[in-house]
């Protein structure tokens, strides 16, 4: 990924959080992002090349389409008869802008640092280490750490969406996806919708990533409106030229 695109990257999620986010937590939240711009717009969105956006600029590219993803499945939802009452588009979207927020790390420095190891990135495909230096936490609990650091309030779906957003990857999410009781069970199915959306972004990061080392698959791609269009367009196997065509199919030319 480009300079470039990774600057038109960043000018789209801080309008996305300008036009989804309302009240004083937009304004704090932008100041949040602001303060931490250097990190995130340089972040990747994994530590392995072959699990999904390995590559610097990879974190804000998948936020980007897991909002994306969210706004699609929710018209998907209703469509096919679901109840978007319990909870708000702005609700959804603020989940999906900060799902993995907690992969930048702590003030005191980055989750992810590059891989001085040549036999791990060579052999593992580890391009990125964690940080020795900083506490760990889960994701999703630094997640909801820093958002409450910085007095950025989060609805009770925001909460449950952000915390079960793994689905049952994770354990611990497992009293909220398999609760058999009725007081006890989802009080709206946001959490899976999101969690779905992840999903969803994640395998398509993966499958432009097979597309790029050689393989050919039928790769979605997303349009400058949002929608979502089949192309059996494959990338290239120059990086950079791969990445400039992948962003212009997914985004389109920058306003």
């Amino acid at each position: 990924m480009t300079a470039e695109q990774i600057a038109e990257n960043w000018e789209r999620l801080l309008e996305c959080i300008n036009t989804e986010v309302s009240g004083d937590r937009k304004t704090k939240l932008i100041e949040f992002y602001t303060h931490y711009e250097d990190r995130i717009s340089m972040m990747p969105a994994s530590s392995f090349e072959h699990f999904h956006n390995c590559f610097a600029g990879g974190y804000v590219d998948h936020i980007l389409r897991v909002v994306e993803c969210a706004i699609e499945l929710y018209s998907v939802w209703e469509r096919m008869g679901a109840n978007n009452d319990d909870y708000t588009r702005e609700e959804l979207v603020f989940a999906a802008i900060n799902h993995d927020l907690g992969k930048i790390g702590t003030e005191e420095g980055p989750q992810y640092l590059p891989n001085p190891s040549e036999w791990h990135r060579k052999n593992q495909g580890k391009i990125y280490t964690n940080n020795p230096d900083i506490p760990f936490m889960m994701v999703p609990d630094r997640t909801l750490f820093l958002l409450q650091e910085w007095s950025i309030p989060v609805s009770y779906n925001e909460y449950v969406g952000i915390k079960t957003h793994d689905g049952v990857y994770d354990d611990s999410n497992k009293p909220y996806f398999k609760a058999s009781g009725k007081d006890s069970k989802l009080q709206s199915h946001m959490p899976i919708l999101l969690h779905h959306a992840d999903h969803m972004a994640s395998r398509i990061e993966y499958e432009m990533w097979v597309a790029q080392n050689g393989s050919k698959p039928t790769t979605p791609t997303r349009a400058k409106n949002g929608e979502f269009q089949k192309s059996n367009r494959v990338l290239s196997t120059d990086a950079s030229e791969s990445a400039k065509d992948a962003f212009k199919s997914l985004f389109g030319d920058a306003e």
